[in-house]
Order: C-alpha cells, then structure tokens, then sequence
C-alpha cells in the first residue's frame, strides 16, 4: 500500500479535543519525519500548533468565507491546491462530513484513495453511560483513536513514549504581574457544562488555604465575558491569586502553563492543555468520568479525582455533562476540598 507524503487533518472545534490532537501529532512526525501534516481548524487554535515540525495549520472561517454548503465547496478547493493525498478526519461532523465527499469527488489522486474517518466508539459510550445494565470499563483514550485513524492510513504511531516541547520562558508582561514566587499553581475552575464544575465555594476554600503561603502564586485561568468577571472577584478576595481570564492571547497563556508546577482543571480545555505541555495536572470529575476517553494525556489516574460513586453508581451520566442523572447535580460536593489541597501540595513538594 502506498503511504501518502501530504495528509490533511480535520478537527473543527472544540479546543480541549483540538488540544487532545496535539500529542498524538508531536509523536507521529518524531515517528515519521517524511510526511507533511496540515492541520484545518479554527483561526484562534493556530498557537497549538506553531512548534511542532513538519505541522502546517489551515484556518477554516467557517464563520465567513468557508460558511454552509458552498463555502466548504471553496475550502476544499483551496485545500486541493496543497496537493494533499490523503485526509484523516479525527473530527467528524456535518462539516467534516461534506469536505470529505468534495475531496472523495475531486481533490485526492485516486491512487492514493486515503480518506479515513475515527471511531468514536458511540455505541461503547452508550453502554458506559446508560443507567440500565451500565457496562463500567475503561474506554480507549480519545488519544488513541486519533492515533488509530494515523495507523489506518498505513502509518506506525506510538503513545507509549510522547515527546514534549521544553518550558518556554514566561512573557515579560506576564513576569510583572507574577511578581515574586517559588511555585505556580494554576486553577481552571469552569467547564461548559455546571454539572462538571467544582462548585465555587469550595474552591473558594481551596484557594484560601493554598494562598496563605506567600511562595505559592494561584493563577486563574478562563474565558467569555461571565467567566473574566467571576475570576475578577475570585482573585480579589485572595493574596497571592491573579487571574489571567481576557488578561493574555492563547500563545501567552500556553507559554505561562507550561511553567506551571500544577494544573487543576475540571474535565475541560484547560486539563489538556496543561497535559500537552507535560503539566502535571489534577483533574476534577463530576456526572462524566476518565472511563469515557477523555482523562488528560500521559497523567496518572491517580491525580483523577472523582465524586462518591458509592452513592452515585449512576456516573458518567453522560459523555460530555450536557445530561444529569436526576438526583446528580450536586455529585461534586463529595470531593472533600481537603482531598485535593492534599494532592495540589504532594504534586508541587
């Protein structure tokens, strides 16, 4: 079989699965440092990108020019002018859907004949997530289905020994702010969905105990009008505690985590970030759990902290917390606060 020199990615949103793409690609091109990646995403991923060799990044503006049905029919044809043979679509969606029938129609050498779709593995999902004869087993990693669809496509790829880029040096504008510190936690307390956020006063408690130390410096980390508000008025009320919510562009941020000491993230954008730039990260799990595929990358179960599943045998409710068992909503307030400044002060000793 022919193995192609020029493959297009497709992952259209959302930046903690964007995010999640990232490890799996460092490891293919160290593995196979003789094909070309293009990555097609949204314009506001691009820094998730810009280091890794051999990466390409394609901004969609399926906003704009690349909007509906027409507009896909023009990104594939700016995309046909890359000379891509083959195209790994680690996404698919609607739109990911129609790009691959355009290229299916004109855009790929038919020798190479390389369009390949992940397996989400739905009907696994299904069975994890179901409150009648719940099937409760570990799921392949998110990670590793992306790297199924790279091995498809006729490609070796292994996870088991990831390569990481070396902390970048912290931007100056960033360097004033911080002021002085010996170790730097970061707290990224919200989630798409309230059913996986930690509720607010108990990490009131955790970041009140933490802050006392004048070594530790809590940065907040957030996005979207509401979020840049709350983390305001979080970070006011403590010493030693900064949110950078509005505060910096994507690249600053990427650059200030990965010289964190720690990352405590609900189960969103923010853990695998973290965990793509070797950050030791704890996550916290309300109605979804790591079962489902999506704990971060190359961190151990152990800094998973999940709710009394003893008294809430029903979780995960759903895959992405956007469904609540009822009776479920307030599932994380059995994670003692104790429990994870315990574990914030073992990761950062």
């Amino acid at each position: 079989m022919h193995t192609p020199k020029h493959i297009l990615v497709i992952r259209l949103s959302a930046m903690g699965d964007v995010a999640m793409s990232v490890p799996v690609l460092r490891a293919f091109v160290y593995q196979n440092p003789e094909v070309k990646i293009t990555v097609l995403s949204r314009a506001y991923l691009k820094p998730l990108f810009e280091e890794i060799p051999n990466v390409s990044f394609y901004v969609a503006d399926v906003e704009g020019k690349h909007k509906g049905v027409f507009g896909l029919y023009k990104l594939s044809k700016e995309l046909k002018s890359l000379k891509i043979n083959a195209v790994a679509d680690i996404h698919n969606v609607l739109r990911s859907k129609i790009l691959r029938f355009f290229f299916s129609l004109s855009c790929l050498p038919s020798k190479w004949n390389r369009i390949v779709v992940i397996n989400k593995g739905r009907s696994e999902k299904k069975a994890l997530t179901r409150t009648e004869n719940k099937i409760f087993k570990q799921l392949k990693s998110t990670h590793e289905r992306y790297a199924d669809v790279f091995r498809r496509l006729g490609f070796p790829i292994d996870l088991s020994n990831p390569q990481f880029p070396e902390k970048k040096n912290i931007p100056n504008n960033m360097l004033t702010l911080l002021g002085n510190y010996t170790k730097l936690i970061g707290i990224a307390p919200f989630a798409q969905y309230e059913s996986k956020m930690y509720p607010l006063d108990l990490m009131e408690k955790i970041i009140a105990m933490i802050s006392k130390n004048n070594n530790n410096k809590i940065l907040l980390f957030g996005g979207g009008k509401n979020e840049i508000e709350l983390l305001k008025n979080l970070a006011d009320k403590f010493e030693n505690t900064i949110s950078l919510a509005g505060k910096v562009k994507l690249k600053d941020e990427l650059y200030t985590i990965s010289n964190l000491d720690c990352m405590v993230s609900m189960d969103s954008a923010n853990a695998h970030l973290a965990a793509m730039l070797n950050v030791k990260t704890i996550t916290l799990w309300g109605v979804t759990h790591p079962f489902t595929g999506f704990a971060p990358f190359n961190q151990s179960i152990k800094n998973t902290i999940t709710p009394d599943l003893s008294k809430y045998p029903n979780i995960p409710c759903s895959i992405y917390g956007n469904k609540v068992c009822l009776g479920y909503e307030n599932v994380m307030r059995t994670i003692l606060p104790e429990v994870i400044i315990k574990k914030i002060m073992n990761l950062i000793k």
